[in-house]
Order: C-alpha cells, then sequence, then structure tokens
C-alpha cells in the first residue's frame, strides 16, 4: 500500500510543484520528463509536469493518463496541485496514489466533439444486474486486475459530467461512475469529497481489502456499492444520497460467477436524504418520508452476506436499515449495533425473497443469524414499521433485536393499512412494497427464532393499530418489552404461532403459547 503524503513533505515540494526536482521544470507534452522518478520509487508525478492545465476547460485526461504512467514505471504518487481538472477516462495503475490536494478537483467533463468516457467494455453476457454494475471502463476513474492503490487528499472528485442512469447510460462516449474497480485488491480511498457521482460514486466488484476511510459523498444516486468484495472496511464516511442507496453490500452476478461479500466492517459512518449537494454547502435542507439514502444489503444477492459488523451509525432523513436477499444468496451472520434513526421509513427491514434474477436452478437463500442492538428511532414513517418478513416455506431465521427505542409517528388506523399484506415472494424488495402496514411497530411473517429483548414501541399521536402482528412464526420471545395502547386495542396479533411467549413486558401479562391459529393479546 502507497504510504500517504504528509502535509509537511508537501508543504516543502511546494503546492504548485515549485520545488519539485528541476527536471520538472518544463511542461511535457507526451511523455514523463526526462530522468524523473528514475531509480526513485515513491516519486511525486506532479499532472501540471504533464501537459495538465488545471482550468477546469481544458481536457486533461491525455495528461493525466500520461502521469498515471510515469508513476507506475517507477511507483509513485501524481499529484494534483490546487485547480479544477476536466477530464474523461482517468486509468489506474498498479503500486500508485493519486493525491488531490486543497482546492483541488477532479470534474468529470461532458462529452463533446466526438470525445469522451471509455467504451464500455463487454459485459459479462447476462442481464442479472443492472447495466451499471455490468461495466467498469465508461467511468470517470477506473481500474482492472490492479493492485496497492491509494486515492486520497483534502481534494475533490466531482462528477458533474457523468449520467446517472436511463437510455443515455449505454450510449457512446458517455460515463455513468466515478470510481469504477474490478478485481482488484489492497486499495485505499481517503479524505476526498464527492459530489454527483453518476450511477455510481464508488463501485467496487471483486475488490479485496479494500478501505474507505473519511470521506464525505454528496450524490445524486448510490453512494458506496461494494459488490462481491471481501475484506472491506467503511470508516467515518458521510454519504447522503436522497434519490438512492448511501451505502450498499452486493453480491450480483456481474462476474459470471456468484461471489459473496464477506467480511466487511461499517463504522463511525452517517446517511442521509438531504436535498441533493445541501450536506456538501451546509444548509442540509429535507424533504419528506421516502428519501433513500439507507445502508442496504442487495438487491443484487447472487453470492449472499457473510460476516458483516456495523457499528456507530446515523440515519437522518432516509429510509432505514435493509438486509434484503432475493436472488438465492446467504444473508448471514451479521451484527449491528450502536444506531441512532430520525425521520426515516421503516427502521429495519429485513426481507428473503425469491426474485431469483440469476441462473436457472439456484434454490432460494437464506436470511439468518443476525443480531440488531441498541438502536435509538424517532420519528418514523407511520405507515411502515419495522418488518421482517419471509415467504411460504423460507422462513427468515435467528433474529435478535435488544435495546430498541422505537419511536413511529402514528396517528394511523387499521382501516388505513392493508389487512393481509400480500407475498409478493417475486417481487423487488422494499419497505414500501406490501402498502401501509397492519402494525405500528413490527410486522413479522415467515420467522422462526424471533427474539425481541428490551424493545419499546411507541407513537406520537395515538395509532390503533396493534404494536405487533406475527404470522406463520416458529419460537417467538418477546422479553421486557413495552408498548404503547390506545383503548381496546391489542398489542399483540397472533396468527399461525407456533412456541410464543411474552415475559416481564407492559401492557401485556407473562404468557406461554405452544400453538394459535388466531389470539389477540
Amino acid at each position: 500500500m502507497n504510504t500517504p503524503l504528509s502535509r509537511r513533505r508537501l508543504v516543502a515540494m511546494g503546492a504548485a510543484g515549485a520545488a519539485l526536482p528541476l527536471a520538472l521544470g518544463r511542461p511535457a507534452a507526451a511523455a514523463e520528463p526526462e530522468g524523473f522518478g528514475a531509480g526513485a520509487p515513491g516519486g511525486i508525478f506532479d499532472v501540471r509536469h504533464f501537459g495538465a492545465r488545471g482550468d477546469g476547460v481544458t481536457i486533461d485526461s491525455d495528461a493525466i493518463n500520461r502521469a498515471i504512467q510515469a508513476a507506475a514505471r517507477h511507483g509513485g504518487t501524481v499529484y494534483f496541485p490546487a485547480g479544477t481538472y476536466a477530464s474523461y477516462s482517468i486509468r489506474l495503475a498498479s503500486n500508485i496514489g493519486l493525491y488531490l490536494a486543497e482546492n483541488a478537483t477532479i470534474r468529470a467533463a461532458v462529452p463533446a466533439n466526438g470525445r469522451g468516457y471509455d467504451p464500455a467494455e463487454p459485459g459479462p453476457g447476462n442481464s442479472y444486474q443492472d447495466y451499471g454494475h455490468s461495466h467498469w471502463h465508461n467511468s470517470l476513474i477506473w481500474g482492472e486486475n490492479l493492485q496497492n492503490i491509494t486515492i486520497h487528499g483534502p481534494g475533490t472528485i466531482d462528477g458533474a459530467g457523468l449520467v446517472s442512469g436511463g437510455s443515455k447510460e449505454s450510449q457512446p462516449l458517455q460515463g455513468n461512475k466515478a470510481i469504477a474497480l474490478k478485481w482488484c485488491r489492497n486499495v485505499a480511498i481517503r479524505d476526498i469529497t464527492m459530489l454527483n457521482g453518476g450511477h455510481f460514486c464508488i463501485l467496487p466488484t471483486a475488490v479485496d481489502n479494500f478501505r474507505i476511510d473519511g470521506l464525505v459523498i454528496d450524490t445524486n444516486r448510490d453512494g458506496i456499492d461494494i459488490d462481491c468484495c471481501r475484506n472491506v472496511s467503511i470508516a467515518n464516511t458521510t454519504v447522503n444520497s436522497p434519490n438512492d442507496d448511501a451505502i450498499v453490500l452486493k453480491s450480483s452476478y456481474a462476474l459470471g460467477e456468484a461471489r459473496a461479500t464477506e467480511n466487511v466492517t461499517i463504522d463511525n459512518c452517517m446517511v442521509s436524504g438531504y436535498d441533493l449537494g445541501t450536506l456538501v454547502d451546509g444548509t442540509f435542507r429535507t424533504g419528506a418520508y421516502g428519501r433513500t439514502g439507507r445502508i442496504k444489503f442487495g438487491t443484487e444477492a447472487n453470492g449472499g452476506f457473510k460476516n458483516i459488523a456495523i457499528s456507530n451509525v446515523i440515519f437522518e432523513y432516509c429510509r432505514g436499515l435493509a438486509l434484503e436477499t432475493v436472488d438465492g444468496g446467504a444473508l448471514e451472520d451479521v451484527t449491528i449495533s450502536n444506531l441512532t434513526m430520525r425521520n426515516v421509513q421503516m427502521p429495519f427491514f429485513l426481507r428473503l425473497g425469491a426474485r431469483m434474477r440469476g441462473p436457472a436452478g439456484v434454490p432460494v437463500g437464506t436470511l439468518r443469524r443476525v443480531n440488531i442492538s441498541d438502536v435509538v428511532a424517532y420519528n418514523a414513517d407511520p405507515r411502515y414499521p419495522s418488518t421482517i418478513a419471509g415467504i411460504p416455506g423460507h422462513n427468515i431465521q435467528d433474529v435478535r433485536i435488544s435495546n430498541v427505542r422505537h419511536h413511529l409517528a402514528g396517528g394511523l388506523t387499521p382501516g388505513d393499512a392493508v389487512p393481509d399484506p400480500p407475498e409478493l415472494e417475486n417481487a423487488y424488495p422494499e419497505p414500501t412494497m406490501f402498502g401501509t402496514l397492519p402494525a405500528y411497530g413490527f410486522f413479522i411473517r415467515h420467522a422462526d427464532g424471533i427474539t425481541l429483548d428490551n424493545v419499546e414501541v411507541r407513537y406520537g399521536a395515538v395509532d390503533t393499530r396493534p404494536a405487533f402482528v406475527v404470522k406463520d412464526v416458529n419460537d417467538a420471545d418477546f422479553h421486557h418489552t413495552r408498548a404503547d395502547k390506545a383503548p381496546d386495542v391489542p398489542t399483540f396479533v397472533l396468527d399461525a404461532v407456533d412456541t410464543f411467549a411474552v415475559t416481564t413486558s407492559r401492557p401485556v401479562p407473562d404468557t406461554h403459547l405452544d400453538h394459535v391459529d388466531h389470539r389477540e393479546l
């Protein structure tokens, strides 16, 4: 891994490269300056000395790519001094770093005059994932089959000229991702600000030993999509993505094979759905419920998700936490703790489905062994309480939710809800998929081994739906739960439930049931 440049070292060199070796005293239009970097691993390669103008008008990608090739020959860092570098595709190489200094911006240019981004390479030959997940070269910054790369510094990557989806995405010369990596290892992205990243701000596919730390992302579609990756750390990062997901774990079939996303940590982050651009400008404008901006597992889920730990995350004006596997993958061994959520849509959404977008003959996946603890959710959308939903014959298993304060805005009645929500086994998974739900706290269906321990469910305005609706569930244990209760409204509605217990809870007395077809408590 490249050693990050120290500020002292950069200051000593001069922000504009004034103190760089004299061999860099003249710009090179087509090649690296003679003698620079030879035999000097860890050298600094200033893009201006390879012909970059940094004036925001000149297309600088050719010069940037020359600097990258020079750095790759010697092992070093490509340095962007202050300026705006209008660019098309930047092609990474192994054993290099990109360093964006203060007030340095790489800006994605709009295709013009027959020039634009690298063409999308041939895809995997299937339609099992979105177009954006099937190609990498049509990006502002891309790399394939590389190792030992760092992108860092206090500067900015602005995807202003990228498209974010639709029919334009597959047209020649268009770019649709800010950073795309495939089959790489030992990669770090640190401290930069990213704006308007196209379909994906950062898309690593089969990138192992990958670290993201200290980013600020304010984007029009997905922020960070971790696809088929192993050994990943995302820390100290803020992602605002009102129109799509903020931090997403996926395991698509884009590689032509099913590969799990596993051994992932997400720590000390914030995700939000503020108006686009208002995170970076500090105005933090917000809208109604329904902004996306969440942490999600799926939707592409062929390879599954294993060994995931998420802690210390803030959700603000967005959807809540979504754990989804609908394409045959196993989602298992997940620990999530220390979350705060305000003004979200559905605090927890756990969905095992059978969309099965992938090769024929693959069995339905599994969702099991999930712990969620120490969560405060306040003023959530009253239409969509937390949901744990498998499908008939394929139950979610072994979910423990503990130490949670779960508050919805309330104010609805059973007449506002769908009394028996449809199964929608093959549907795209979203918290809104079942319509307004018949509980105000938790809707649980097709599950085994569900434990809620020290969970409070509250509402703002009086809500006359029950707190919990539990259907086709085996082994449900509610201990030290507390729920608001309107007069003459049951706290629990149970249908086809085996081995049910409520202990030390309010307002329901201790209750143990071996089996019930229907009962209200």
